[in-house]
């Protein structure tokens, strides 16, 4: 089977036994890829065994992986067709090909015709790369709603990786750190002679990241995207993800985008939310999350994406004040702004001046390609803390566009 061949049946695979309730996610598939490199694939039973413990988490989902292995990798049925798999049904469909080319006008060779045969294919690629190319750089505001479903399942897609941090805990492996602990233990078991050097390596942990949300009424063109952003970094990331969502009060949305179901979760969102498309008073909500919550979510160097245009209500020297002390209590705050995308935008608000001197990184979120950009920055996030000397100065916030 060929390689490309493989990993698009791998990733059928993978929505097969998502679409059964299994808890596969992308950065699953990329270690099962990656893992697949070491099993030999031509045996069964190798490439079962590696399949089955990356993607199965659950005692209790191994018979139905057993049935959707059994009838998924098997010959070529000649037809494409529906399978019913512990009372669920699955609809095994075609993978649909990238560039469709016009069967007529070929020989039967199938060497194109002379004349516009050479034309056709030509102008179907060109349509897909300029569609794809037009959807990602428009901003969501302007979206239609056949458009908004498309970036909704390529948000769905994305891949989200967050560097992670070093522990202070130590592991066998590596090669910088002598164990001695351990090379004294293991020199026992031949009468105190010492015939290698055991070494430990520094552990690393994911870091936790938590979601501050504007849902007010100056975010409404953005809000309904941006929860489904929220909600592919939820289900995406392996490590804890906290979201909240304030206006004119600060709403907890953890639980409810913990749901696998995408539009059961939006609804429990729906509900939880009261103010939505109301005032918004920023700084009293970041004094409520940070009295509230920061001492229970903002453990083990958590990373704060704090989503809002700037528009603020309420008192800017509270909003100042209570943005230094979630500045103090994270290892990197980082403000989305959907407004930051058009390039005659300033922070000028009252709200963004007052809160600008203690953002991190300062970043757009208005279209698929600042979304791109964004999971490129967090995955190159820095090992050690952004150089904050006391309280930090205007001007220092890192602009990325």
């Amino acid at each position: 089977m060929a390689e490309h061949h493989l990993l698009r049946n791998l990733v059928l695979f993978g929505r097969v036994l998502r679409g059964l309730g299994l808890d596969v996610n992308p950065g699953r598939m990329i270690d099962l890829a990656e893992a697949l490199a070491h099993v030999r694939i031509g045996v069964r039973s190798d490439f079962y065994h590696a399949v089955r413990s990356l993607l199965v988490h659950d005692r209790e989902d191994i018979p139905l992986f057993d049935q959707a292995f059994e009838m998924f990798w098997q010959k070529p049925l000649g037809e494409w067709k529906r399978i019913e798999l512990g009372g669920r049904r699955i609809r095994r469909a075609r993978p649909r090909p990238l560039v469709a080319l016009p069967s007529e006008g070929r020989r039967p060779s199938g060497e194109p015709l002379p004349g516009d045969a050479e034309e056709r294919p030509v102008i179907e690629v060109t349509r897909t790369y300029s569609a794809l190319e037009a959807l990602q750089s428009r901003d969501f505001s302007d979206l239609t709603e056949e458009e908004m479903m498309e970036v909704r399942r390529l948000i769905s897609e994305m891949i989200w990786r967050l560097e992670e941090r070093t522990s202070r805990r130590y592991r066998a492996g590596g090669r910088r750190h002598l164990d001695l602990r351990r090379t004294l233990r293991r020199s026992l078991r031949h009468g105190g002679e010492i015939f290698g050097l055991a070494r430990r390596e520094l552990r690393t942990k994911p870091r936790p990241l938590v979601v501050i949300a504007d849902v007010s009424g100056s975010m409404e063109r953005y809000t309904r995207l941006l929860l489904h952003f929220v909600y592919s970094l939820t289900q995406g990331l392996s490590q804890r993800v906290e979201t909240f969502a304030f206006g004119t009060r600060l709403t907890r949305l953890s639980r409810h985008l913990k749901d696998r179901d995408v539009e059961r979760a939006l609804a429990g969102v729906s509900s939880a939310v009261t103010d939505w498309a109301g005032g918004t008073r920023i700084g009293e909500c970041l004094k409520a999350f940070n009295f509230d919550w920061a001492r229970r979510v903002l453990g083990g160097g958590a990373i704060v994406l704090l989503i809002s245009d700037g528009w603020d209500r309420g008192d800017a020297e509270l909003l100042s004040l209570e943005m230094a002390r979630l500045h103090r209590s994270a290892y990197r705050l980082v403000w989305l702004n959907p407004l930051l995308g058009s390039p005659e935008y300033e922070p000028l608000t009252r709200g963004m001046r007052a809160a600008l001197p203690h953002v991190d990184d300062f970043l757009p979120v208005h279209n698929l390609g600042s979304l791109e950009a964004l999971a490129r920055h967090l995955e190159r996030l820095a090992r050690r803390a952004p150089y904050r000397r006391g309280t930090a100065r205007s001007g220092s916030v890192r602009r990325v566009t």
